[in-house]
């Protein structure tokens, strides 16, 4: 399996920008797709978004409302809409698949997000 997230830029605030999370490898259908992003100087990958199997979709209470989570079974990629971007959605973002029900998890390379004020 691979991931290719895609669609980064540099974007001023309040401007919108659509992640691409392409995946390989035939497991799409049958897992689960998570966004996560790392902010500069930061240890820890902040869960950001799920799209389950099943079609259940949350968000983190700092995105809600801005970000919309979608995917595309049949093109096996998923989406971040990204609107109304501050200076602190800042940071690289990774999709992540976890097959399910037990695994493995496999990680993309991550794209950079850079919102200026």
């Amino acid at each position: 399996v691979q991931l290719v997230e895609s669609g980064g830029d540099l974007v001023q605030a309040g401007g919108s920008l659509r992640l691409s999370c392409a995946a390989s490898g035939g497991v799409f259908r049958t897992s689960t797709m998570n966004w996560y992003r790392q902010a500069p100087g930061t240890l820890e990958r902040e869960w950001v978004a799920v799209f389950t199997m099943g079609g259940n979709i949350k968000y983190a209470d700092s995105v809600k409302d801005r970000f919309t989570i979608s995917r595309d079974n049949s093109k096996q990629t998923l989406y971040l809409q990204m609107n109304h971007l501050k200076p602190e959605d800042t940071a690289v973002y990774y999709c992540k698949l976890s097959v399910i029900p037990h695994g493995p998890d496999y990680w993309g390379q991550g794209t950079q997000v850079t919102v200026s004020p």
